[in-house]
């Protein structure tokens, strides 16, 4: 058989000693399908997949972009043990965010079924705080209109609070993010000019439980709030967009006015999402699943 005989993991430092130990799930799995194939497996540092020579290998990273033509990129399909292998990085252009979801072809009492195991481990100690608002999960570089965005997500506030006259608007920054004096400045103007608007570190946990609907550029929070039933406006691109009120597709107002009353079909959604879209590690089929998803890349497994 010609082409590469190896088969080279290159992640960051944690993931990679998790994974060179055989102790993480989804990433031995595809070595094990890698050397059942024949190839020889390594693992190597993230920064030098920019090296990884399609002629010599193939690849695998975390997050990042494919470097080659026989390079996959991983990432985690929102909640452990789920996982996707694409050809990008981008979350908006992953096989699903393309797919047509279908309702009517998932089996209703399995995706019942299903959501409430799932819900059960992931939300069970889930406290609602306060009812009856907007909650907009923030990420990062909030005056920025980045390439899959609509607007800017400080825009995206200002936009809630016109079309949604009512309620009080929640602003979540992500705990995570570095946030620039300017940008903190910004917000501290916002919330100050609007008796409805607060801004707060976090609080996902409570926040979301409570609101009437979420609000995001593209949040993972989002596709959280399907397990909870909450309605959900997408300002940017995302994989999970299927079922939510797209502004690039019905226009701010639109969206917004018919958010409140939006009731799609979560459960067919999140079981076609979940265990049917994307790898459930977790279970028996997980190796032949991995093994047609990297033949379709034209991997010899």
């Amino acid at each position: 058989m010609s082409g590469p005989r190896s088969l080279c993991f290159y992640l960051d430092p944690d993931l990679r000693e998790s994974a060179a130990a055989g102790r993480h799930n989804f990433l031995n799995k595809i070595a094990e399908v890698g050397r059942a194939a024949g190839l020889e497996v390594r693992f190597d540092d993230a920064a030098n997949a920019v090296r990884s020579d399609s002629s010599r290998e193939y690849a695998v990273v975390h997050m990042e972009p494919p470097p080659h033509e026989n390079a996959v990129s991983v990432r985690r399909a929102y909640f452990y043990p789920f996982w996707s292998i694409e050809r990008t990085e981008k979350r908006w252009e992953f096989d699903v965010a393309k797919a047509a979801f279908d309702p009517g072809s998932v089996p209703a009492s399995e995706a019942a079924a299903f959501v409430r195991r799932w819900r059960k481990k992931w939300f069970a100690d889930r406290v609602p705080g306060p009812s009856g608002h907007v909650y907009v999960p923030l990420q990062g570089r909030l005056l920025d209109r980045r390439s899959f965005q609509s607007c800017s997500p400080l825009e995206m506030i200002e936009t809630v609070l016109a079309h949604d006259p009512a309620r009080k608007v929640t602003a979540g920054l992500h705990p995570k993010e570095t946030y620039t004096d300017a940008e903190l400045a910004a917000l501290d103007r916002l919330e100050a000019s609007h008796d409805r608007l607060s801004v707060q570190m976090g609080g996902a946990d409570t926040l979301l439980p409570g609101c009437d609907y979420v609000v995001t550029q593209n949040s993972a929070v989002g596709f959280s709030g399907y397990f909870l039933g909450k309605p959900l406006v997408l300002f940017g691109q995302i994989d999970f967009h299927h079922i939510a009120l797209k502004v690039a597709e019905m226009g701010a107002a639109d969206v917004i006015c018919a958010a409140p009353d939006h009731r799609p079909e979560f459960d067919a959604y999140l079981w076609w999402f979940l265990q049917h879209m994307a790898i459930n590690a977790g279970r028996p089929e997980a190796d032949e699943r991995i093994a047609a998803r990297l033949r379709g890349f034209g991997w010899p497994v």
